[in-house]
C-alpha cells in the first residue's frame, strides 16, 4: 500500500531533550574508526576551542534515527517497517555537536515519492539545543519497498 501523500509538509512535536555524553561520543568515534584527539581528549578539544569532545560529523544519526520513530511509527502513514531499506542520509551543521549539549529534534516529513512499486520517504530532523540555537539539519531518505 502506498504512502499517505497528504503527510508531505507534516511536522511533529519536538523530542524530548537528548544529553550528550563524553563517552556516548567516544563510543561512536571508536566504533566508525574516528581516531582524531578531537573525539576522544577533551584537552585536545579545549585547545582547539571546543567546550568538551566533539562529536564525529555523522554522530547525529544516533539521535535522528530514534527521534524519526514518530514519523516511521505513524500508522496513519502507513510505513511497514519490515521493508525498509536505508537510502540516503546528509547533514547540514550549523556548528559541531559536543558533548554537554542537549538537544532537541523536530522531524518533518519532506517527501514522499512513489517508483517502480516502491515508495521513498524523505525525512528532515532539525536539531537544535534546548534553548533553540539549530546545530544541525538531518536528512534520511527510507525506502520502502513495494509487495510486489
Amino acid at each position: 500500500m502506498a504512502l499517505d501523500q497528504s503527510f508531505i509538509g507534516r511536522t511533529y512535536p519536538p523530542t524530548a531533550p537528548y544529553q550528550v555524553g563524553r563517552e556516548k561520543i567516544r563510543e561512536f568515534a571508536k566504533a566508525i574508526g574516528a581516531t582524531d584527539p578531537l573525539h576522544h581528549d577533551p584537552e585536545a578539544a579545549r585547545a582547539a576551542g571546543y567546550s568538551d569532545v566533539v562529536a564525529t560529523p555523522t554522530f547525529p544519526v544516533v539521535i535522528t534515527m530514534a527521534a524519526s520513530r514518530q514519523i516511521v511509527d505513524d500508522p496513519e502513514l502507513g510505513v511497514d517497517y519490515t521493508r525498509v531499506v536505508h537510502g540516503d542520509q546528509r547533514f547540514a551543521y550549523k556548528r559541531p555537536v559536543v558533548a554537554g549539549d542537549e538537544l532537541v529534534s523536530v522531524n518533518t516529513v519532506e517527501e514522499i515519492l512513489s517508483r517502480g512499486g516502491h515508495d521513498f520517504l524523505t525525512i528532515r530532523t532539525d536539531v537544535s539545543t534546548s534553548a533553540g540555537e539549530p546545530v544541525v539539519s538531518v536528512w534520511s531518505k527510507l525506502v520502502v519497498r513495494g509487495e510486489g
